[in-house]
């Protein structure tokens, strides 16, 4: 295969935040049983990914934009029924529910973040509630984890395409029948 057939699609930046949220959330997930320092640091490390990931997606390349990833709600129930017909098209960046599980992961790092910091206040500290919400969007976390590495590894099979290296070198092939929007 020709590197010139190589498309730059996910820049060192994205690639960085994706492998350091990655290993600070496992991280945070194995020391969950001992409620401590390290799971407090884990915690305000993911956390802090997510924060740069934000605005990164505001002010980073292309395909780190939400503004290019984010299809709208009707679109992404679309390329669903696709997917489930075997007719989903291939994309450079994310494919519309990819976009939307960014939004999601994102979102449920950043929860955990504000609820893990939230009860260690002397205003919130030792409330049930929270330390249940706390703990039942780390199981959402988990769950959402368990489908993207689902939906990578059945996308790569799908378009004959190996996304986890291409989240690595940051490149994929342009075969020329990808969406590049």
């Amino acid at each position: 295969m020709s590197t010139k057939n190589k498309h730059a699609v996910w820049d060192l930046p994205i690639r960085l935040m994706h492998w350091a949220l990655v290993a600070t959330v496992a991280a945070a997930w194995i020391t969950s049983s001992r409620i401590g320092a390290a799971h407090e640091y884990f915690g305000y490390a993911a956390a802090a990914v997510v924060g740069i990931r934000l605005a990164w997606g505001y002010t980073g390349s292309r395909y780190a934009r939400f503004t290019q990833f984010l299809s709208p709600v009707p679109q992404t129930i679309l390329y669903l029924r696709s997917v489930l017909n075997g007719t989903a098209s291939r994309y450079l960046g994310h494919n519309p529910l990819g976009g939307w599980m960014v939004v999601a992961i994102l979102s449920c790092v950043g929860l955990l973040g504000i609820t893990g910091w939230l009860a260690t206040t002397e205003w919130l500290w030792g409330y049930a509630w929270l330390v249940a919400l706390h703990a039942g969007t780390g199981w959402l976390l988990l769950a959402l984890i368990a489908l993207h590495v689902a939906g990578v590894l059945f996308t790569s099979w799908q378009h004959r395409e190996n996304l986890v290296a291409a989240m690595v070198s940051g490149k994929k092939l342009d075969r020329g029948d990808a969406d590049i929007t």
